[in-house]
């Protein structure tokens, strides 16, 4: 049974920086493409981040871009987000999901990724 959880959100001021982590069970890790995305109530499942099977791609929203990094380490089972420069526009819940392996995907389309956490939230204080 794949099994996928979120770790390291939290409460952090404008300006600051935070690192979210996401550990994936139950797949064979390093062959599946891993994403970042973020949801705030009453709004659509946003991509933030993606990054190839290997790690050396990634694919960096633009309302992120030069602000967050997205990592993995494929010895640890873990894929990092790491997020600097946070406003207050970055609060929301933020999830973690596994691509197929079969294509290889990494893009920011949440429909594209089959394996989701249950997201850890991230508020931003102004």
């Amino acid at each position: 049974q794949v099994e996928v959880v979120e770790s390291g959100g939290g409460l952090v001021q404008a300006g600051g920086s935070l690192r979210v982590s996401c550990t994936a069970s139950g797949l064979a890790f390093g062959v599946h493409p891993m994403g970042w995305f973020r949801q705030a109530p009453g709004k659509e499942r946003e991509g933030v981040a993606g990054i190839s099977r290997s790690g050396a791609s990634t694919n960096i929203a633009d309302s992120v871009q030069g602000r967050f990094t997205i990592s993995r380490d494929n010895a640890k089972n873990t894929v990092y987000l790491q997020m600097d420069s946070l406003n207050a526009e970055d609060t929301d819940m933020y999830y973690c999901a596994a691509g197929a392996r079969s294509s290889g995907y990494y893009g920011l389309n949440p429909g594209r990724y089959d394996y989701w956490g249950q997201g850890t939230q991230v508020t931003v204080s102004s």
